[in-house]
């Protein structure tokens, strides 16, 4: 499983992700409004109630955190194949996000208002999917996180601090890179506007 260090980072945002969601989902449910609302400039479909939407984010949050939980712990081919899963359909919501624009300055994806969709967002998820997928197909039918950590040199260690310096990382570029690409837009919209 030469992929297990990305998986590890993908499971750890996971987690990372469906907490900050489970606590803060007000932002990720006005994402999911605005888009499934009507496109704009087109009238027809009614937007859901902000209170439903809120409601589902939370109980979604709680299930990316768990499956975020248990892939870690137990990287099998299932649990891998679903991370997988779980990463491109975040990776095609950012897509949806950036093609819908507007109004729409979050995906939400961290239950923080800075957050807006950017194509980094995109690569990443689809890094992450992709990690995830080889897991799915190279990795064990049995066994725990243990079993692959004392495969590992030194029982796994270098593995699971270079593991959680990636998680930190990788979190950092989807949010303060993504709140660092608004501040230029903002900036680039005051310039063209002089």
């Amino acid at each position: 499983m030469e992929l297990i260090g990305p998986y590890l980072v993908a499971c750890g945002l996971l987690v990372a992700a469906g907490v900050a969601k489970a606590v803060r989902p007000d932002d990720t449910a006005r994402a999911l409004v605005l888009l499934t609302g009507p496109a704009p400039g087109r009238t027809g479909r009614r937007r859901p109630g902000l209170g439903a939407v809120r409601a589902a984010v939370r109980t979604g949050a709680v299930a990316e955190a768990l499956l975020g939980a248990v892939a870690l712990a137990f990287p099998r081919p299932g649990t891998a194949a679903a991370v997988a899963v779980s990463y491109l359909v975040f990776a095609g919501f950012v897509v949806l996000a950036m093609v819908r624009g507007g109004a729409l300055a979050t995906c939400g994806c961290f239950g923080r208002p800075d957050t807006p969709p950017t194509v980094v967002h995109v690569v990443v998820d689809l890094v992450l999917a992709g990690s995830a997928a080889a897991v799915a197909a190279t990795g064990p039918t049995s066994g725990s996180l243990l079993a692959v950590l004392s495969r590992q040199p030194w029982h796994g260690l270098p593995l699971v601090l270079v593991s959680v310096l990636g998680t930190w990382l990788a979190g950092l570029v989807l949010v303060r890179l993504a709140a660092l690409e608004a501040v230029r837009r903002q900036v680039g919209v005051r310039e063209a506007h002089r």
